[in-house]
């Protein structure tokens, strides 16, 4: 059962001999976006959110993209066109209860907010790649023993307090939480395919110029050049704020920076160029 087929990944959930099966609880792994920009490998682990109570049922949802072309005048509709799959969505609960752990002669630590607050954390930009000026939040992964499910962020985040103590503080939830993959397909495993590896972006800023965007981004400002080619900059000074930018592959940055050794045509009719020699020098 891969996860390219069903979103889950369970090579390694073997059930346990019988009276040998231990309480395993589920999570959600927290990762920094990927280093290098693909979306099929995340970056380095920041964290993770352990469920209290296991899920007791999870949705998991995948659509595909159809469109019928309109003709004016036709009585009848089109027949539908495969522009492609949607991505997976997996959507599941956490109940969180502070309740039945609570001691009357002890303080409670608040652990059903703080969980809710690790919660909405993860629908903004981790610390990390808001210094780096590539704002995304965690990428998460849902693992409950050996199953894990595909690489996704989190769409959505829905609570419900259900129960208070007397000074007003939650000690119960439930919590919706909504993941959406971040992409199907590792970039470039399928030279048949013809698709093209996904760019990551640059939203410009005041103050940003080309080469500062990509010494930030490759640490050699002399690869500007790539970056005005993938997104059709004829004038490198004219930034505005807002403005996104794409950000070159590597193969990109390659093509762009490989020198050329074929002369430019000389326009037919036009003579040779001009060559003088002095003191044993061609000008």
């Amino acid at each position: 059962m891969g996860t390219s087929a069903t979103g889950f990944n369970a090579s390694a959930a073997t059930a346990a001999p019988s009276g040998a099966a231990t309480l395993t609880h589920a999570k959600l792994e927290l990762h920094e976006p990927s280093l290098d920009g693909a979306l099929d490998k995340p970056g380095p682990v920041i964290g993770s959110i352990d469920f209290q109570f296991n899920p007791k049922e999870l949705t998991l949802a995948k659509s595909a993209k159809w469109t019928r072309p309109t003709t004016r005048g036709s009585t009848k509709s089109s027949p539908p066109q495969y522009q492609g799959p949607q991505p997976s969505k997996l959507t599941l609960e956490m109940f969180l209860d502070e309740s039945v752990f609570f001691d009357p002669s002890k303080k409670q630590d608040g652990y059903v907010v703080k969980t809710v607050e690790k919660l909405f954390s993860c629908c903004i930009p981790t610390d990390a790649s808001h210094g780096q000026k590539k704002d995304s939040p965690p990428w998460v992964k849902f693992a409950w023993g050996g199953l894990t499910g595909f690489l996704a962020y989190i769409e959505s985040v829905s609570v419900k307090y259900t129960l208070f103590t007397p000074a007003g503080l939650p000690v119960r939830a439930v919590a919706t939480v909504t993941l959406q993959e971040l992409a199907g397909e590792p970039p470039g495993t399928n030279p048949t395919s013809g698709g093209r590896v996904p760019h990551r972006e640059h939203v410009v800023v005041q103050g940003d110029s080309l080469p500062g965007v990509a010494y930030a981004e490759y640490g050699d400002a002399a690869l500007w050049r790539a970056v005005a080619d993938v997104n059709g900059i004829d004038d490198p000074t004219r930034l505005r704020p807002g403005q996104r930018l794409l950000l070159p592959t590597a193969d990109e940055l390659q093509r762009t920076a490989a020198p050329t050794t074929r002369p430019r045509p000389r326009p037919q009719g036009a003579a040779p160029a001009r060559r003088e020699v002095v003191a044993g020098a061609v000008r």
